[in-house]
């Protein structure tokens, strides 16, 4: 996959995916912060422009209402430079958002263990539609189903054992090494 090469590296939004409940946008504020960069989570982003959380726009207005949106909105995004962005963890299902981002931005896939994220799971149950009704064993055959999705990235981050905070440090040390490889000043 080729990554424009008219927006210097250094330049480039990054962008967060991962399963919901992962830690995307906890992690992406903080690389935001250390970045001196505007964080933009596109689900809020959507809930403020709606008035409502995501779970009402499923209810109100569907799914596929949501995703158009999503797409259109992430599309715009990926077009500006030094940004973080936070996608929904449903959002790199569409082909769209898939090519914009990995053609456009750097996309870090963050990872957490199914054992890991099932200790989240009392957290999150209640805020993510695509839950609702579920059975663990089919919010298991959704966490595989989807790690093929997020599998095409730029950089994969491990976030088993560790906080957020390490996670965000790692990540800017990682970009900034990249930095200095791919464009020496």
């Amino acid at each position: 996959m080729l990554v424009n090469r008219e927006v210097p590296l250094r330049e480039r939004s990054i962008v967060f995916i991962g399963f919901m409940g992962v830690g995307k946008t906890t992690i992406g504020k903080r690389v935001a912060k250390k970045l001196y960069r505007d964080f933009i989570d596109v689900d809020e982003e959507i809930e403020k422009e709606y008035g409502m959380p995501v779970s009402q726009i499923f209810n109100k207005l569907g799914e596929k209402a949501f995703r158009e949106r999503e797409k259109n909105l992430i599309t715009d995004l990926c077009k500006h430079k030094l940004k973080i962005i936070s996608l929904g963890g449903g959002a790199f299902l569409q082909e769209d958002i898939r090519k914009v981002c990995l053609s456009e931005c750097i996309v870090f896939f963050l990872d957490l263990s199914w054992e890991g994220w099932k200790d989240r799971i009392s957290l999150i149950i209640d805020s993510r539609p695509v839950l609702q009704g579920k059975s663990i064993e089919e919010i298991e055959e959704l966490f595989y189903k989807r790690q093929e999705i997020y599998s095409v990235h730029h950089s994969k981050v491990e976030t088993d054992n560790h906080d957020s905070e390490e996670v965000a440090d790692y990540i800017v040390d990682s970009l900034k090494l990249a930095w200095e490889l791919h464009e020496p000043r």
